[in-house]
């Protein structure tokens, strides 16, 4: 598989990169999760609060103060989560024309820039996004976008560019009537660990494909009829003056945001692990370690995305504790993937060291 895996090579490149994408999202997603997600929650709760009394003692100017507050609170979550989620969806891109880079009608120059753009514009459109709530429109040319958001934008462009390129040579390639036939070393060989990945994504996938309909049919449509009601008992209560009535909506209108957010975020971390464990089964070959590790690593990554999305469910009853081990399961995944990217890097090493080239290495024999 060494002619598959040369150094430098698009298929390289967008391997290590689109792995390492996905670890320092999952990382950040860590930190914001304990550091920043239920204090931000919290504070907007706060906020609320305070405009709704504020409302109620016909202050409009502590309203407007408090709204503006919310949204500064939202801002600073939207632009974290956005942060989280783009670096995670380009690592999973990358993964992806990883697989098919055998079947792109290109020279492997054009794929490695290609590779090496892709990979630059989705490092920088999510530091873009996370820079827009600290810089704001300093120092911008424009009225209304600053230059935090200039720079996502332009990410977001490489990012479109490189991949649109790759498309259409992946097009040229079964466009053309003539072409050769394709055998990808890579593709062809199965282990342990891919296996147990590949049965395990499928099945996470299942299960969130499960959840999201038996939510969509259980609660969907009660939690939209039940928040209309909740804000509009709200409005009825702060033009009344009835402040009771009113602290009433507003915390049962709290816990339904709670519940539909554990739901969504339950339901689409499950999947997201099970195209990840299904990627990752493509690339289980590159992992320079023993099979016995591999396979220990390929349980605990599956372990940890079981174990994320279940605990999160849980979060509404259990609280803070069921949200710890929520986050143990996210680390779980990060120490599983962190492994297989080493695996991974160690296999490059060696197949760079190996004497005018490693043509026939197929990686993990020890």
């Amino acid at each position: 598989m060494a002619a598959e895996f040369a150094p430098l090579s698009a298929r390289r490149l967008l391997v290590l990169g689109g792995i390492g994408l996905i670890l320092a999202g999952m990382i950040f997603g860590d930190i914001f999760a304990v550091f920043v997600l239920h204090q931000n929650a919290a504070r907007v709760g706060e906020s609320l609060a305070a405009a709704t009394q504020a409302a109620l003692a016909g202050d409009s100017a502590g309203v407007l103060a408090n709204f503006g507050s919310v949204g500064g609170f939202l801002e600073n979550r939207g632009t974290k989560v956005d942060t989280h989620a783009h670096m995670i969806g380009f690592g999973y891109l990358a993964l992806m024309l990883a697989v098919v880079q055998p079947w792109i009608a290109l020279g492997e120059r054009s794929r490695k820039r290609l590779a090496a753009l892709f990979l630059f514009g989705a490092v920088l459109l999510p530091v873009g996004v996370f820079l827009i709530h600290y810089v704001g429109l300093v120092y911008s040319p424009l009225e209304s976008i600053g230059w935090a958001s200039i720079f996502a934008d332009l990410g977001g462009f490489f990012v479109l560019v490189a991949a649109a390129v790759f498309l259409w040579g992946l097009w040229r390639h079964f466009s053309d009537a003539a072409r050769p036939a394709v055998r990808d070393a890579l593709l062809a060989e199965h282990n342990a660990a891919s296996r147990l990945l590949l049965t395990g994504g499928v099945l996470l996938i299942l299960a969130g494909f499960v959840h999201g309909a038996w939510y969509a049919a259980a609660d969907l449509y009660r939690h939209e009829t039940t928040d209309y009601n909740l804000l509009s008992q709200m409005a009825a209560g702060a033009a009344a003056r009835d402040a009771a009535a009113v602290n009433k909506a507003l915390g049962e209108y709290g816990q339904l945001q709670g519940e539909k957010g554990v739901n969504i975020a339950a339901h689409a971390h499950v999947i997201e692990f099970g195209l990840l464990a299904i990627l990752l089964a493509f690339f289980q070959p590159y992992v320079d370690l023993r099979d016995v590790w591999r396979r220990r690593w390929a349980g605990v990554l599956l372990l940890g995305s079981l174990l994320l999305p279940v605990c999160v469910l849980l979060e509404l009853r259990y609280g803070l504790l069921a949200g710890g081990f929520a986050d143990s399961g996210g680390l779980l995944v990060i120490v599983a993937l962190f492994a297989m990217w080493i695996g991974i890097v160690r296999y490059t090493g060696e197949l760079d060291a190996a004497p005018g080239g490693a043509a026939g290495k197929t990686g993990g024999a020890r």
